[in-house]
């Protein structure tokens, strides 16, 4: 008895679905947690590095928009083209670019060289996913899990990540705070050695994404019958039609059905609007506001956005199981707004403690909405869809948070940062509410699937007993 609770339990936390996945699914989600130590073992000092450097505030926002929008081309060409050229050779490639970023970032301070790198090699100002990578990997999972535990590994793949960003923030920042107390290095050269351990951990990540295999690639299937493609395109087996052969290009770009462009223009609507609210309160921009306003130590302050990562880590532990009972999208609203009024909360108390309290609050729902929105997108659209698809709406995203730091910047120039936050957790509210009203009654193709299956068994069930009668 007392076993099998513990299996339901971890049934509930998603540990089973976990356990039982293939090597590629556990590799994806170490390369997450890899990549998001990078992330936030940089973001906890870009800003305070770019300052050190004689930049002004205003051009350190500017700085962070030209990168997103550099990168938002990059993903676009990367994300269209990934299934065509191989997922395993983009996410080597990306690997590799963040080596050469870490590497120009630790021996330059020419603002357009850091600029070139930081677009190329993926320096991420918010702390959050930029890049291909993402779109990608999660494309990559939908490939693997069978749907019933997407749910359940989407929600690990997100908490890894966090706990990438956590451990990130507190070696950064204690190993920040070691070199220069206790060797005496000056804030530079300090700041200059956390670049070069990005680069390092660039190559860890490159090991792991040549460690792939090959059943991390979308094979193209082809379907005989022609009257067969709509339903095994509803049932989601990925497979598609025989028709006119296409040219090399056109081989290796997606398809996209008519259905699925008008969920993609809602969903990049919104979307892009939450991006833009996060955009104008970037963790680079969030961890710079406790350091400047209450002047906290840069190893206290890893400490902090250590604490609140864990927080956010331990919360999406618990989204798959809400989802199982609410819904991808009732979990997706209600955990997202109570964080996006907590945000706009944080710069109105003159106390560090109840500052604290609000940030921390925050993080305990801020990420709880990321595994059933990607279990979300996964499931509204096909199959052969899913990698475009994703990596369109990662470009729209990335394009819509790239205009907002450059307002940031101009913000934080006039000493009104906290106008940045009050707008973003605002905006994040719209976001919320118009999710709730435009999906809320949506069915996926799975929902559709399954309500066919249903049918057909009633109208079996039906045949049989008319024939019973008879």
């Amino acid at each position: 008895m007392a076993n099998r609770s513990v299996v339901k339990v971890f049934e509930e936390l998603g540990l089973v679905s976990l356990w039982n996945s293939t090597i590629d699914t556990k590799l994806l989600c170490i390369q997450r947690f890899v990549r998001l130590f990078a992330y936030g073992g940089t973001n906890l000092i870009l800003v305070q590095y770019l300052i050190l450097l004689g930049i002004p505030k205003a051009k350190i926002g500017l700085f962070m928009t030209l990168t997103l929008v550099g990168d938002t081309v990059i993903s676009f060409i990367l994300t269209i083209f990934a299934d065509g050229l191989g997922r395993k050779f983009i996410l080597s490639l990306g690997a590799a670019l963040m080596i050469g970023s870490g590497v120009v970032f630790a021996l330059s301070g020419n603002y357009w060289v850091l600029l070139v790198a930081a677009i190329v090699g993926v320096i991420s100002p918010s702390g959050n996913e930029i890049g291909p990578f993402r779109a990608i990997e999660e494309s990559t999972l939908a490939h693997l899990i069978p749907a019933a535990n997407r749910g359940d590994v989407y929600a690990w793949y997100s908490l890894s990540g966090s706990l990438g960003t956590a451990v990130g923030f507190i070696t950064s920042g204690w190993l920040l705070q070691y070199m220069k107390d206790q060797l005496d290095w000056d804030d530079l050269r300090a700041y200059r050695a956390v670049f070069w351990a990005y680069a390092v951990v660039g190559a860890v990540k490159l090991v792991l994404a040549l460690a792939l295999s090959q059943a991390v690639e979308l094979e193209a299937k082809q379907l005989a019958p022609v009257e067969a493609s709509e339903t095994t395109a509803l049932l989601g087996n990925g497979a598609e039609e025989v028709g006119p052969k296409k040219s090399t290009i056109r081989s290796i770009l997606p398809n996209i059905s008519k259905e699925s462009v008008v969920i993609l223009i809602n969903l990049c609507f919104l979307f892009g609007l939450d991006s833009f609210a996060s955009g104008l309160a970037p963790l680079s921009w969030l961890t710079f506001f406790f350091h400047d306003k209450f002047n906290l130590e840069v190893g206290k302050l890893g400490s902090l956005f250590f604490t609140t990562s864990i927080i956010t880590a331990i919360s999406m532990i618990l989204a798959s199981s809400i989802a199982k009972r609410l819904g991808n999208i009732k979990t997706m609203v209600f955990t997202h707004l109570p964080s996006a009024v907590l945000l706009a909360l944080i710069p109105v108390p003159s106390s560090l403690p109840i500052a604290m309290l609000f940030l921390i609050l925050r993080s305990s729902t801020q990420q709880m909405d990321v595994a059933p929105r990607a279990a979300f997108l996964a499931a509204v659209v096909l199959p052969h869809e899913r990698t475009a698809v994703m990596g369109i709406i990662n470009v729209v995203k990335t394009f819509a948070q790239s205009l907002a730091p450059f307002i940031t910047g101009i913000l934080a120039g006039h000493q009104l940062l906290w106008v940045a936050f009050i707008a973003a957790g605002s905006l994040k509210v719209t976001y919320d509410l118009g999710v709730l009203v435009v999906f809320v009654n949506h069915k996926t193709h799975d929902d559709r699937a399954e309500e066919q299956r249903q049918a057909e068994e009633e109208e079996t069930l039906r045949g049989s007993e008319d024939e019973d009668e008879q």
